[in-house]
């Protein structure tokens, strides 16, 4: 098997783990789920490193999860979705993982974020990446990340004004 397949093929079984455990997060009524890692391995016949990738890289902050987990024997996964309020705690958390500094790829995972909570249209997410975009900071120094993190939070205080009409 070539290396393209061996990626083309790690890709669709991160997919299936990820679609999985979206779908038992969805069913889930705390909004949490308790797994573990050793079952879940062996229901997708791979290794744990492959559930380890896909939590890491899927089930992240900015896309609204918080992942914790114990190793060993009696070891779990708790996988929480975190939601969003418009109560303030929305912006206290966008601050939170936002930071001083922002990358354009946190950027596009925050967006997506917040599109598919339906505080964005798809248009709107669209739109904003396109702010967010490397090549928009293309001529900006060391202080790029920076500027994008300030220009996050402004937007996202913004968006959650109260006296903004539709």
């Amino acid at each position: 098997m070539s290396e393209r397949n061996g990626e083309r093929a790690m890709g669709n079984l991160a997919d299936r783990i990820e679609r999985y455990l979206k779908e038992i997060l969805e069913q889930a009524e705390e909004g949490y789920v308790v797994l573990q890692r050793g079952y879940l391995a062996e229901f997708f016949s791979c290794a744990p490193s492959q559930i380890n990738y896909v939590l890491t890289t899927r089930f992240t902050a900015e896309r609204g999860y918080k992942v914790e987990s114990r190793r060993g024997g009696g070891g779990y996964l708790r996988i929480i979705r975190l939601g969003l309020d418009p109560d303030g705690k929305f912006q206290r958390l966008m601050a939170e993982l936002i930071g001083d500094e922002l990358t354009e790829n946190r950027a596009n995972n925050l967006i997506d974020r917040l599109a598919e909570e339906e505080l964005f249209t798809k248009r709107e997410a669209i739109l904003f990446k396109s702010i967010f975009a490397d090549r928009i900071f293309a001529d900006c120094t060391s202080l790029c990340n920076q500027l994008r993190a300030r220009m996050m939070k402004e937007l996202l205080a913004n968006m959650c004004r109260d006296d903004l009409e539709e």
